[in-house]
């Protein structure tokens, strides 16, 4: 499994991949920089990558998943519950492609603002 840098505002956060193709082709464009879309508990934002909906695709997903957002080629980092959560835990607007975790605590990122610049880049192993 790789792992990933997520540096947004004041907060570096370590995620790991999981082994789907959609992890392998977003850790392939590495380093990608954007700016901070927030729904709820969301944090998305547009991507150079295209990747289909994969069959394993979902809309409920847990807190801290890494989720690709094919209807809007998006990189979603979830931390809590969005405004279609039925319950506690986060929920997609459609079904995202899950291919990793955030290792560190997501929750901190609450604090983060539309408009922030963020970067994803590789970890140093």
């Amino acid at each position: 499994m790789k792992n990933i840098i997520i540096s947004v505002d004041k907060f570096r956060l370590k995620a790991q991949l999981n082994n789907s193709e959609t992890a392998e082709k977003i850790y392939d464009a590495l380093p990608i920089e954007g700016i901070v879309k927030t729904w709820g508990d969301e944090i998305y934002f547009d991507i150079p990558v295209e990747i289909d909906q994969a069959p394993d695709a979902v809309a409920d997903v847990e807190v801290g998943a890494l989720g690709y957002w094919s209807a809007g080629s998006a990189f979603c980092i979830f931390f809590g519950r969005t405004p279609v959560s039925t319950g506690d835990k986060p929920r997609a607007a459609s079904p995202v492609n899950v291919f990793g975790v955030v290792m560190d605590d997501p929750t901190i990122l609450k604090s983060v603002k539309d408009g922030k610049h963020i970067t994803i880049s590789r970890a140093k192993e």
